[in-house]
């Protein structure tokens, strides 16, 4: 099994992107009755899991020794305008769906995914909010296609706005990590970039 998506030329990606957006897009379409994650606890409303989650990470990287009061914000804002947030329904999240999580045949000519693993974040949630759509997003290169089968995502007002707060989650998750690994330089950069998101969702 091939376990790296750069084992084959990058001419050859979009097939496997269009194969990742066919694989989260079954995902997605599982309907839940809560949110939160799925090993617990759930939340009756998105906004209380979302801001459940923004506080935990908060905690998380105050105990780390590391300032926090750009995500204590952020989590103030999905609270304050938590109907945005409550606009929508639960639905099967991966968590972590991304490269490193997917198994690649090693007889295809082009890349062929045959497993996903190490899905142990799953959430029932907003499909937008999802590790998997926030990584498509950061490059606009082959990665692209995944929409191709995925299906294109909400540009509406209140969709962009509840993006905002995912990124400023997936942001506050990434400091920690990056933390953990003795990324000093990777943690600094975290704070302008929340810096500009909280700025957009106050």
């Amino acid at each position: 099994m091939k376990l790296r998506l750069r084992t084959h030329p990058p001419s050859m990606w979009s097939a496997y992107y269009r194969q990742l957006g066919e694989i989260t897009r079954s995902v997605h379409t599982v309907r839940g009755r809560n949110f939160g994650p799925v090993a617990g606890p759930t939340y009756r409303t998105w906004s209380e899991a979302i801001t459940a989650s923004l506080d935990t990470i908060a905690v998380d990287l105050e105990a780390a020794g590391l300032d926090a009061d750009d995500v204590r914000t952020v989590a103030a804002a999905a609270a304050r305008h938590h109907t945005v947030l409550d606009e929508t329904q639960p639905r099967l999240l991966t968590g972590d769906l991304w490269l490193p999580n997917t198994l690649l045949r090693n007889d295809a000519r082009e890349p062929t995914i045959t497993d996903v693993h190490d899905l142990d974040r799953t959430w029932w949630g907003d499909p937008a909010s999802d590790w998997t759509i926030r990584m498509i997003k950061t490059k606009p290169d082959q990665r692209q296609e995944f929409w191709e089968s995925y299906g294109r995502p909400d540009q509406s007002d209140a969709a962009i706005w509840r993006s905002t707060i995912y990124e400023a989650r997936h942001l506050g998750s990434v400091r920690l990590e990056r933390h953990r690994l003795g990324n000093r330089d990777g943690v600094q950069n975290t704070y302008a970039s929340m810096a500009a998101l909280s700025a957009i969702v106050a």
